[in-house]
């Protein structure tokens, strides 16, 4: 889960050089999301769990400030919460909590869960909402044979006793399609959820893209099959998404570094 060292810089007096690091790397995670088009007014979530290092193994997780775009998270005002919702480090800001709720019960619940990501993107809410769920009939779901979980829809993610029903749906797979709701993803860094992420909401696009036209051509099981274990950007040994997220990183470098911030 460590940042590139291109985003480290002096950590702010009092603040762990690592901790200042996670802050950079997911506050550039919320500035491509926002270039991506993967935001909804001030609304969804990132979340990095703060490393050990820094926290002497208390799970402790940054989440963005409720109200704040993703175009103005700083690596500053991002919120650093403990699992009981306690905002730490004397923030000013509050947080959304139905973010919370959900996110909190994944890095709480999933052993590994370092990063959790939520969208509501227009194609990944589609396919969320359809009874047939993803169809495994593109390149890019094919690479998720056998990764994708399910939760039924049960309301705002606002009450805690739903948390061990998501943690039940989940399981170990890190892509999830929340029904009637959106897409989500999880991993053990927070580039290896976003390549996650960003193939499960490719599959969504050219599944509403396809399904407009008509019937989707199946892929068959054996081939998908093969395509997931042939997809080598999520194997950490070749990355784990890394490249494609320094890549996106160095675009918004370009943009506007004041995430840095």
């Amino acid at each position: 889960m460590n940042a590139p060292l291109s985003l480290r810089a002096d950590a702010p007096p009092g603040m762990h050089m690592d901790e200042w690091a996670a802050r950079q790397q997911l506050a550039a995670c919320y500035r491509i999301f926002a270039l991506l088009g993967w935001t909804e007014m001030i609304y969804n979530h990132i979340t990095l769990r703060v490393p050990d290092s820094a926290t002497g193994g208390d799970k402790q997780f940054l989440i963005n400030p409720f109200s704040l775009h993703y175009n103005e998270v700083t690596a500053s005002n991002l919120v650093k919460v403990n699992l009981a919702g306690e905002v730490l480090g004397g923030s000013p800001h509050h947080i959304n909590p139905a973010g919370f709720v959900l996110h909190s019960t994944i890095h709480g619940g999933v052993g590994g869960a370092h990063c959790v990501m939520h969208t509501h993107t227009t194609a990944g809410v589609a396919v969320a909402s359809l009874a047939s769920g993803l169809s495994q009939s593109n390149f890019y779901s094919a690479q998720l044979h056998g990764m994708v979980a399910t939760h039924d829809f049960e309301g705002i993610t606002i009450h805690a006793e739903e948390g061990p029903r998501v943690l039940a749906s989940i399981g170990s797979k890190k892509a999830v399609i929340l029904r009637n709701h959106g897409l989500l993803s999880w991993g053990p860094t927070l580039p290896l959820a976003f390549a996650v992420l960003w193939t499960l909401q490719r599959a969504c696009e050219i599944q509403l893209a396809t399904q407009s036209m008509g019937a989707p051509l199946p892929v068959p099981e054996d081939i998908a099959a093969k395509c997931t274990r042939d997809a080598l950007q999520f194997d950490p040994q070749h990355g784990g998404g890394q490249d494609v997220f320094d890549a996106l990183v160095r675009q918004i470098d370009r943009l506007d570094p004041s995430y840095k911030n």
